[in-house]
């Protein structure tokens, strides 16, 4: 027998959480994304691209608050009767890329470059991002969440999503085109620390790894900070490498500089 469980107006939560739609997914305070406002959510989505059967790609970045809001993700998921394909801490273009090659819908647990007492979910149709049309279709939604198991514990890690993201520049790229090059990687406390150092030592440059933490770095490539203009700079000095990267949080956006440490910025 399932747990009793309560309607809920979506446009209602989006008005008393102040969770709902910007520019790219439903972002919000920490504190406002509670397991039923990012189950409901969830649930929304999954009726607005149809999603009745088969498995749902998960990924998160790596905010502190980014494995509790997965976890309702994935409880909402389960309770739609789908499975929870769970990619671990990845890249969004890493969780697109994945879902879009199994034919699957996605969601990416991410604040993107916002401060990390934010955060949000991406949602992805098996087809790409979802459209500003799915966005007023989830916003009108009316979806039944149970009173408890609003959260689940995450499964375990597939790593297929990280695998594929890594085959996929290896094959667009020629072999050991970066060979010779000595690249300065500015990596934070971004997603992509890893799994782009895998892509580009597979491409054959040397990589020098730069001011990684474990606490989240709200890193805007449009919008570098002093302080990051003057580390680059200071780095490059120190190092001598031939060019220097970073990326924002989610790694949906690149931020590159020369071999002087200057960002090439817009």
């Amino acid at each position: 027998m399932k747990p009793p469980q309560q309607q809920i107006a979506i446009q209602e939560l989006m008005d008393a959480s102040g969770v709902r739609f910007g520019t790219s997914g439903a972002r919000g305070l920490v504190a406002d994304m509670t397991s039923e406002v990012c189950f409901a959510y969830t649930m929304a989505f999954l009726d607005t691209v149809s999603a009745t059967s088969g498995s749902v790609a998960l990924a998160m970045d790596l905010r502190p608050s980014s494995p509790s809001i997965a976890a309702a993700c994935a409880a909402a998921i389960e309770h739609a009767g789908l499975s929870v394909d769970f990619c671990g801490a990845i890249p969004t273009p890493a969780l697109a890329c994945y879902a879009q090659s199994q034919g699957l819908p996605g969601l990416m647990v991410t604040g993107s470059h916002i401060p990390f007492d934010r955060n949000g979910i991406k949602f992805y149709a098996s087809t790409g991002e979802i459209t500003k049309a799915d966005e007023a279709n989830i916003s009108r939604a009316v979806v039944g969440i149970p009173e408890t198991g609003q959260a689940i514990d995450l499964p375990q890690v597939n790593r297929g999503a990280y695998r594929n993201y890594i085959e996929r520049h290896l094959q667009f790229f020629p072999p050991n085109c970066l060979a010779g090059m000595r690249l300065g990687f500015y990596e934070h406390s971004s997603v992509a620390r890893d799994l782009l150092r895998d892509i580009l030592e597979l491409l054959g440059a040397q990589v020098i790894a730069l001011g990684r933490t474990d606490e989240f770095v709200p890193i805007d490539t449009e919008a570098v900070s002093n302080a990051d203009v003057q580390q680059a700079r200071r780095w490059a000095e120190q190092y001598a490498f031939d060019a220097i990267l970073s990326t924002d949080g989610d790694a949906d956006r690149p931020l590159l500089g020369d071999e002087c440490g200057n960002w090439f910025r817009g």
